[in-house]
């Protein structure tokens, strides 16, 4: 009878040799192919830091709006990360309960490009916070997370009772359903006059604005008023609209963006995790970069160049404006919405 060796005791060729040790080098590359996709540490370290000073500042800005969901889908390369949303759609799949961010997490394949930055109902019908990574965004991790309240302020705007319908009610969409039309809107922004008065007016919202607490400032306001008068009765009376629905919308949520980073400088500790990520910068120099960022835009952009952009910087002034001429103007913010010129 023939001997029969066993494959365990066959000697070992360097062919086969070379195979094995192919193997051995390829088998971590493929164990961490098969991993399912995580959460940077990074990532998360940002996002339980913008959760946590949501929860410090909010009631000190905004009534109602610490009860506002916080839902967030953070895009990255290839994957999107739902977080603390209530009704995740099926295409998602649940990694388990993260203790630091305080939610379920659930993740599917990219859909949203890697650098936006915008809030709409994305997943499930809710207002979701749609947001890359800081580095795809330009922003430092500050930045970032104070830009990531801006954008949940506007969740509080869509959840205000009868938001939609007088969105609706301003007759602004053209039969657009998708809501483009507030980005695509044909405003004015080519008409030599319009653009020129427009220019007047953030003129006179950067000497208003740096004459708070000054003898001159009622003479400053009146001459911003004056001018935003003169703007409007230029405009058809959809084309106020637009600009109105624009400062009330998106100005007061930089605005919003900059008493953020303002309240964190009043007895609030950023995590020491959050601290020591390398881009950290203190919440003052956030606040005074984003209010020196709204007077720059003011004094060096036009309307014709930045277009509807213009509106965010412009809008802030205006509520730093009724900050310091009608502090309650908060109350009438979510009842008499869209037009901040009333609320003096």
């Amino acid at each position: 009878m023939d001997t029969i060796h066993s494959p365990i005791r066959r000697p070992m060729t360097m062919k086969r040799y070379c195979f094995a040790c192919l193997g051995l080098l390829l088998a971590p590359s493929l164990t961490v192919w098969a991993q399912e996709p995580t959460l940077r540490e990074a990532d998360r370290i940002r996002l339980a830091e913008a959760f946590r000073l949501a929860e410090a500042v909010r009631p000190a800005i905004w009534d109602g709006w610490a009860k506002t969901p916080f839902a967030v889908l953070l895009v990255t390369a290839d994957h999107e990360f739902l977080i603390r949303h209530p009704r995740p759609s099926d295409d998602f799949t649940a990694l388990g309960y993260d203790a630091l961010l305080q939610s379920d997490v659930y993740v599917r394949g990219r859909v949203f490009q890697p650098n936006l930055l915008a809030t709409f109902p994305a997943v499930g019908g809710l207002s979701t916070v749609v947001v890359g990574q800081p580095e795809q965004t330009g922003q430092t991790s500050t930045r970032w997370v104070v830009t990531l309240l801006h954008e949940h302020f506007h969740q509080l705007q869509d959840g205000q009772p009868e938001y939609y319908p007088s969105v609706q009610a301003l007759d602004l969409a053209g039969g657009d359903e998708s809501g483009m039309w507030m980005l695509n809107y044909p405003f004015p922004y080519d008409s030599t006059d319009v653009v020129a008065q427009a220019s007047r007016l953030t003129r006179a919202a950067v000497e208003a604005l740096q004459a708070v607490g000054a003898p001159s400032f009622n003479a400053r306001l009146d001459a911003y008023r004056a001018a935003r008068q003169h703007l409007r009765a230029m405009l058809p009376g959809a084309d106020y609209r637009y600009l109105s629905f624009q400062l009330w919308k998106e100005g007061v949520s930089r605005y919003t963006e900059y008493k953020v980073a303002r309240a964190a400088t009043r007895g609030y500790t950023p995590s020491d995790a959050f601290r020591r990520l390398e881009d950290f910068e203190p919440y003052d120099k956030a606040a005074e970069a984003i209010y020196e960022h709204i007077l720059d835009e003011l004094t060096h952009q036009t309307l014709d160049q930045y277009q509807r952009v213009l509106f965010y910087p412009l809008g802030a002034a205006e509520a730093l404006l009724l900050d310091a001429a009608r502090p309650g103007w908060h109350a009438r913010y979510f009842v008499e919405k869209f037009y901040l010129d009333a609320y003096f």
